[in-house]
């Protein structure tokens, strides 16, 4: 049945990024949405609903999800849903269309405990922005650490044993190796992965970096998938969607991923 796990208890979760609606025709998404239902029992939308964060695209996407999706879906919002400073309106448009958007909290959706924050830029490493200087440097840094605490915050109320974090931004450098090295400190910030190994997470995907690379990992191993759409559908176009299959143990079982970029 659509939308429930198997007898085996394994959930599959489907995730996908950056469908940017409003820049193709709206009838583009409707196979995409129909091979999603045969694929997998819950979906997660990471980042960029919308192109220009307008709720008119958003009530358009709301159609197609209405028409043709037929599982369960939870989002968070990406930098292009928020450039008209309508990303309220935006999230409003899909919660009406049955789409749960977490932005610091959580739910749980068939046994699964789902997390999500945007997340925010800031650099990698020994090379991420630090908190010194000017104010507007100072507080472009506290936006990024605000991101990790509201993550920490959302991880922090989940008792279910499977933990998926949704993103927009990437925790780790490895999935944005593929775009330009300069605006590496554009696309993510390892601030988000301290608080996703202290909690436990299962699996980490997110959006953003169009043309990086598919799949990476924290540092205690936990998998990082890149779930863009443009980079899926240049490297498995039949299939541009990951699916991440979690056992009743917590664990994963054959995560389908395409190579990376």
């Amino acid at each position: 049945m659509m939308g429930s796990p198997g007898q085996s208890g394994i959930v599959r979760v489907g995730a996908i990024a950056d469908l940017h609606f409003g820049r193709h025709a709206a009838a583009a998404f409707a196979p995409l949405f129909t091979r999603l239902n045969e694929s997998v029992d819950v979906l997660m939308i990471c980042g960029d609903l919308t192109d220009h964060g307008d709720p008119e695209e958003a009530r358009g996407l709301a159609r197609e999800l209405k028409q043709h999706l037929r599982v369960p879906a939870v989002a968070v919002l990406g930098n292009h849903d928020h450039e008209m400073g309508r990303a309220g309106d935006v999230a409003s448009v899909m919660l009406d269309a049955g789409v749960t958007v977490l932005d610091g909290d959580s739910c749980e959706v068939l046994g699964l405990g789902f997390a999500g924050v945007k997340g925010f830029c800031g650099g990698f490493g020994p090379r991420a922005l630090g908190s010194w200087g000017e104010a507007a440097i100072k507080q472009f840094v506290q936006e990024s650490v605000n991101e990790a605490l509201k993550l920490e915050t959302a991880l922090a109320r989940l008792r279910a044993r499977r933990r998926l974090v949704l993103l927009h931004y990437s925790p780790v450098v490895g999935t944005v190796v593929g775009e330009p090295p300069e605006i590496f400190p554009f696309l993510g910030s390892s601030r988000l992965e301290e608080p996703l190994a202290r909690y436990g997470a299962t699996a980490v995907c997110h959006g953003h970096a169009h043309h990086g690379y598919a799949q990476a990992a924290l540092k205690n191993g936990t998998p990082v998938y890149n779930v863009s759409l443009p980079l899926l559908e240049r490297t498995q176009p039949d299939r541009p969607f990951v699916v991440i299959a979690c056992t009743p143990a917590g664990e994963l079982e054959g995560a389908e991923t395409p190579p990376g970029a």
